[in-house]
């Protein structure tokens, strides 16, 4: 008890020591160097309207900066805006742009640096380099920022939300749009990213490696230029995601590589060339999404095993589902398949007839893409359909033993 009490009055004191700095053209602080100067930890700066010209501004000291209307911060192309190089920080309410570049160097528009509860939020970060970067940081939060770039080369920008070799991040909440990609994680851990909007980004809008037992959740993912990845990790959740738009030749909602032990449930895979692409992943879950108007529903590899594929639907897909060999150690029961022809004399919802998801077409296309210019010919039907009753090229047990005769509501 007494030890209770002798904390709570040293953080009283602290807080009634703590000062409010201001810094504007009219107040007692002209510029933002100046006030981290003069300021000690738990202190406030409140940055007034105005445009800030300072170089790279390094925050050492346990302070909150908080802007008033957007102050604008400027690297003028040659610097690295702000550098957190202290734990317990508040950046909130700051318009950030024109980082500098350099491929080597990663320069931002906001840095942390080995530090833990940092917070960065409501921000505006335009043109930055790497807008948003964590670094071996614990316990940090990024949120409600609007982050955009405008570089047409991905050598040219860097990534919207960086983080590296973190843990307990939150990445909440945040607009990306126009950088290489829009929240890249490596090593990062027992993380999560949730209701962000990740957009028009040149290579990714989600890409992670290496980052086990992190949470993906409520994001949209939208018109990438490859889509999203998800490579060598285990223990991912991804609930409640939407991937759709991400159109090319190398273009996927979601690609897992190298994946085990993870759980995909309640996503919605719309209008992507392929919603899903699984290469070498083990024990996954994959349940209660949608997969509609995509060239291909999931393209699974036959390095895949205990892919556990169940009650989801598959609508409008030029092909719902293909393979590159035949090797099936997966299972595809109880989904609906608005391809299935079969019938249901119980009415209890599961078609009598078990069904063949993988066309003979698709098998086709997969060993000669050209193929494709047969796509919808009298005789490819005609394939596909004796096909289905005697089945020769495409593996036997590649089945949905348990079809639904109508779509899941989901």
């Amino acid at each position: 008890m007494k030890y209770f009490v002798a904390l709570t009055l040293v953080a009283f004191s602290v807080l009634s020591h703590a000062k409010t700095l201001q810094v504007g053209k009219n107040f007692p602080y002209k510029t933002i160097k100046e006030a981290l100067a003069a300021s000690e930890n738990s202190d406030t700066l409140i940055i007034n309207p105005g445009l800030y010209r300072e170089g790279n501004i390094v925050i050492e000291k346990a302070v909150s900066i908080i802007g008033v209307n957007l102050p604008i911060i400027d690297g003028e192309h040659k610097y690295e805006v702000i550098s957190v190089k202290s734990s317990n920080v508040l950046v909130k309410g700051l318009k950030v742009i024109n980082s500098g570049i350099a491929t080597l160097e990663d320069p931002c528009g906001i840095k942390v640096y080995q530090s833990e509860n940092v917070t960065i939020r409501e921000n505006v970060l335009i043109d930055n380099f790497f807008a948003i970067y964590l670094m071996s940081s614990i316990n940090c939060t990024v949120e409600q920022n609007y982050v955009s770039a405008s570089a047409t080369e991905e050598q040219a920008i860097g990534n919207g939300i960086h983080c590296w070799k973190s843990k307990d991040l939150k990445i909440i909440n945040n607009f990306i749009k126009g950088h290489r990609d829009g929240i890249y994680f490596e090593f990062v851990t027992h993380s999560v990213i949730w209701r962000n909007i990740s957009k028009r980004n040149l290579r990714y809008g989600l890409h992670f490696m290496f980052s086990n037992d992190d949470s993906y959740i409520g994001n949209v993912f939208e018109e990438n230029g490859a889509g999203v990845a998800v490579m060598y990790t285990k223990h991912v959740k991804m609930f409640n995601n939407v991937f759709r738009e991400n159109w090319g030749d190398a273009a996927y909602g979601l690609l897992l590589k190298e994946i085990s032990d993870s759980q995909i449930q309640n996503n919605k895979f719309t209008n992507n060339t392929t919603g899903i692409l699984i290469e070498g992943s083990s024990r996954i879950q994959m349940s209660q999404s949608e997969l509609k108007s995509n060239g291909w529903g999931i393209k699974i590899s036959a390095s895949c095993e205990d892919i556990n594929l169940t009650q989801n639907n598959f609508l409008s897909n030029t092909f719902d589902i293909a393979t590159n060999g035949s090797l099936v150690l997966n299972n595809f029961d109880g989904n609906y398949w608005d391809k299935y022809e079969g019938y249901d004399l119980n009415r209890d919802n599961v078609g009598d007839v078990p069904y063949h998801p993988l066309s003979l077409f698709s098998v086709i296309v997969e060993r000669m893409p050209s193929a494709m210019l047969l796509f919808r010919s009298f005789m490819i039907t005609l394939l596909d359909k004796s096909e289905k009753i005697l089945p020769s090229l495409t593996p036997e047990n590649f089945i949905d033993n348990k079809p639904f005769m109508k779509p899941l509501a989901i």
